[in-house]
């Protein structure tokens, strides 16, 4: 793990004992701190602390329409509000540092309440006297297993990309995995000193059912017993420039090739350290370590599979001190997984393996809040990513690897759970392309990315121009992401698979880090103030139309309204230098958000769904996202439209026409982490037929989306590179229908909506 590119670019001076590197980025939001836990090992401490974060929001309310309206009265009023929200920080530091570290704690708490500090690992008996003396906080000690669990079971439920396999030599090393939506049952094998073996049953029950002495501590002790070097991660890197076959006795060493009748392969080890018996020569240190690495993670890798085949289990987890994210461990037990289940069982490992025993203890100390109850997810802007496994590649990164690194994660507003109508909910992928194995399509999107900070940071400014401060604070934000965009180049897999949602979910959490939580605010506004007025217009011209001409127009209506898109370039380009470009040359433009989209394009859709009888859900984004209309501006826009539209009037006095957050703030949709009472909805109203438009939602995520009910999903192609890589132009149309083998077409009678 590394410390953000921004801070490793400062100074190569910054590992002196004392702070230098700037504080308030590391233990940030202090001054409303409260319930500390800390994990001690033989290297590392990792802290946690709870606190509370205020931002801002931007909230939208009704003016009062009973009186006539002039024809300037703006549909609704934005205004920017305090929020309070629940933030987890997780630092991890070298035990140099802790004194240092407890110390700025000290200074910069005010007013908190806390008196206890939860601890677990090795070295919490150690400091325990110094961690009171310094935070006059009791320590209270917490069984080292138990937190091991709770902290593994709390990142697998909340970070959908934290399990990967290991691939060495691929394009993307690391291959992450979708967490199944029961995490239960796993193994844990966590190899510290010695090596546990744990059964994970459920959220409060597993068992130790084995173990070895032979571990970490057996490397590290004979490694520098073998070659006189005393630091672990100087051991690894000697592993990882050794060979092993100078030492160990291979197969071919004895039989002179393969063994076939067993089915041994000649360059198979047969006896590690077996040449050492007989050669008549000095062995090399880097050869030794990697031989004595090999020969325990062998050791591991098998007692990991027999225990997986007696208790009938597939899903196996590594973690703990042994390895810590380096290339050569992941791949040699990789390997001897493999080798030992012929592939049937995956050797996996945790992006936050390093915190699992302080996010453990944290949770002890926060039973009586019960964070369990809420979903979270990681915040980007404030969290260091998996550095790269390549010694070679950044090598300053590396040489800080152990120094600070950071974990944020937010308490979202609404429990997050599965879609109910996903075919197979543990092989759903919600990205169409994963950018972390598909270099040109990386390459490409970081460089649109790039290109397009200019506009979000114009945008950002205008959004707030009643505030002088906040061209300071959008140049705070260009600098923040831009980092961001830079430390993915260099190392896609930072913050699990990247993709086109990954680097939107980051530009939205840099945005709200610097508080603008909705840049297109205005836009928003003038494009829905716009439309409004020709929604009455635009219906009557439909109802004058034939059945089956009445059906193209809704759908042309729809994709076309699709085009307004301020977030892809192609379109922005249009509406900077055009900006009366308009509706009907939207649809003329066709071979996407709001405003037009929403108001010309998805409720004519809705209302013709109506008119047959169809029951309707609207399902939008619960914050602002680029120019995505949100459920709150949903409510008053389809209050207004109901005020001169009797069909939607009754459908939503009558309750045929549903509103409903879906949980999400990101342009994208990730079906497996929707709004629980969305979901409620779907199972309720036994959903037969989801449409889903807009490019993020359904040809960036969830083209490849396989559900149980009928699916529509609908988009224009408004990037020109994606346009001609999928085989088509720019504005051409995705009109994709699907019906599973099983089903029957649908009758349309209760339909679910994703607006863009």
């Amino acid at each position: 793990m590394a410390a953000e590119s921004e801070r490793v670019d400062r100074s190569s001076h910054s590992m002196d004992k004392s702070i230098t590197l700037p504080p308030n980025e590391i233990f940030r939001n202090l001054e409303n701190a409260k319930r500390f836990a800390i994990d001690i090992g033989g290297s590392l401490t990792k802290l946690a602390y709870y606190s509370t974060v205020q931002h801002k929001v931007a909230k939208v309310r009704s003016f009062d329409h009973t009186a006539k309206d002039t024809e300037d009265d703006p549909l609704y009023e934005i205004s920017m509000q305090e929020e309070i929200l629940a933030r987890l920080h997780f630092i991890k530091f070298e035990n140099a540092y802790i004194e240092t570290c407890l110390d700025f704690i000290k200074d910069h708490l005010v007013n908190t309440d806390t008196k206890v500090i939860k601890a677990t690992g090795g070295g919490a008996h150690k400091f325990k006297d110094l961690i009171e003396k310094k935070l006059k906080l009791r320590v209270d000690k917490e069984d080292e297993m138990t937190c091991l669990i709770k902290g593994c079971n709390f990142v697998l439920r909340n970070i959908p990309h934290e399990a990967f396999v290991y691939v060495k030599h691929a394009d993307s090393e690391f291959r992450f995995q979708n967490t199944h939506p029961d995490i239960f049952p796993y193994l844990l094998i966590n190899i510290g000193s010695g090596v546990s073996i744990i059964k994970v049953e459920s959220e409060d029950t597993f068992e130790r059912v084995g173990g070895s002495s032979i571990g970490g501590g057996t490397f590290w002790g004979l490694g520098a017993l073998l070659t006189k070097t005393k630091r672990f991660d100087e051991l690894l890197q000697l592993a990882s420039k050794g060979q092993h076959t100078s030492v160990d006795m291979l197969v071919k060493d004895i039989y002179g090739g393969s063994y076939v009748s067993l089915g041994l392969t000649g360059d198979l080890i047969a006896s590690s350290f077996g040449k050492s018996a007989t050669a008549d020569k000095e062995f090399s240190k880097e050869d030794m370590a990697k031989s004595l690495l090999h020969m325990i993670s062998n050791d591991i890798g098998q007692l990991a599979c027999l225990y997986a085949r007696l208790h009938n289990l597939t899903r196996v987890y590594f973690g703990g001190f042994f390895i810590r994210g380096h290339p050569v461990t992941m791949h040699t037990i990789t390997y001897s997984i493999n080798f030992f289940t012929k592939g049937e069982v995956q050797a996996l490992f945790l992006r936050h393996e390093g915190y699992l025993g302080t996010i453990g203890a944290f949770l002890k100390g926060a039973e009586e809040d019960n964070p369990n109850q809420y979903s979270w997810g990681e915040n980007y802007a404030g969290s260091s990513g998996l550095m790269s496994t390549s010694p070679d590649l950044n090598p300053m990164q590396r040489a800080r690897s152990g120094t600070f690194d950071m974990l944020e994660m937010d308490r979202l507003e609404r429990q997050l759970v599965n879609l109910p109508l996903l075919q197979d909910p543990s092989s759903y992928i919600p990205d169409t392309v994963d950018l972390s194995e598909d270099a040109l399509a990386r390459e490409y999107w970081l460089y649109c990315f790039e290109e397009a900070l200019d506009g979000v940071v114009k945008r950002a400014v205008a959004s707030q121009p009643d505030l002088p401060e906040a061209a300071e604070r959008a140049e705070k934000f260009r600098h923040k992401y831009l980092h961001k965009l830079q430390t993915l180049r260099h190392q896609p897999f930072a913050y699990g698979s990247l993709t086109v949602r990954s680097l939107l979910d980051t530009r939205e959490h840099c945005l709200n880090e610097f508080n603008f939580p909705d840049p297109y605010s205005k836009i928003k506004q003038r494009e829905n103030d716009m439309a409004l007025k020709y929604f009455q217009k635009a219906v009557k011209s439909l109802e004058e139309l034939s059945w089956e001409q009445r059906q193209f127009a809704l759908v042309r209506g729809l994709l076309a309204g699709n085009v307004f898109d301020w977030g892809a370039k192609a379109v922005s380009d249009v509406l900077e230098s055009d900006p009366e470009f308009g509706f009907e040359q939207a649809k003329r433009q066709l071979e996407d958000n709001s405003g037009i989209d929403i108001i010309l394009g998805v409720f004519p859709f809705v209302r013709e769904l109506l008119c047959r009888g169809t029951e309707v859900v609207l399902a939008s984004n619960s914050s602002p996202a680029l120019n995505d209309v949100t459920n709150n501006e949903l409510q008053i826009l389809t209050e207004r439209i109901a005020a001169m539209d009797p069909v939607i009037q009754s459908a939503v006095k009558e309750d045929r026409l549903t509103l409903v957050q879906s949980g999400s703030s990101s342009p994208c949709l990730d079906l497996s982490r929707l709004d629980k009472v969305l979901a409620g909805v779907v199972r309720e109203r036994h959903t037969d037929l989801v449409i889903i438009e807009g490019m993020g939602r359904a040809i960036h995520t969830n083209y490849y989306a396989l559900l149980s009910c009928e699916s529509l999903k609908m988009a224009v192609i408004k990037n020109s590179w994606l346009a001609d890589r999928l085989g088509g132009k720019l504005f051409s149309v995705v009109f994709k229908y699907e019906v599973p083998l099983d089903k029957k077409p649908t009758t349309l009678d209760h339909v679910p909506v994703t607006p863009s």
